[in-house]
């Protein structure tokens, strides 16, 4: 359903226009809950090339693509480029946001009730 609406985006919008990313970013994220991790990682970082090109690679949504990543690459246990994918993604929103913010940092997976930062749509 998601490589369908993907399919569906990016031949009538483009692919770097903001929905066509925010499906690749939605699929991204339903293939890694799926354990698709390696499928997942591919589609994290065309989505994150994409946006840091067409937003910008201090944009808000720019970095929750970034913590997204270090998540599946943490699933990967590649953990040194987690890691340095998720001081990115934290320094980046410290930056936007300040130091007084709250700054979620962990997507929220499946049945955990938990917040997060939101997946691009």
């Amino acid at each position: 359903m998601h490589r369908r609406a993907l399919e569906s985006t990016e031949k009538v919008l483009g692919p770097d226009h903001p929905e066509t990313l925010a499906s690749v970013n939605n699929l991204a994220s339903v293939l890694q809950d799926l354990g698709r991790y390696a499928e997942s990682e591919t589609m994290h970082r065309r989505a994150l090339e994409s946006t840091e090109k067409v937003l910008g690679p201090d944009h808000p949504e720019t970095l929750a693509i970034v913590n997204n990543l270090a998540l599946v690459l943490r699933d990967l246990g590649r953990y040194a480029e987690s890691a340095r994918l998720s001081r990115r993604a934290l320094e980046g929103r410290k930056r936007f946001l300040g130091r007084t913010t709250h700054i979620p940092t962990k997507r929220k997976q499946p049945g955990s009730g938990s917040g997060g930062p939101r997946k691009v749509r």
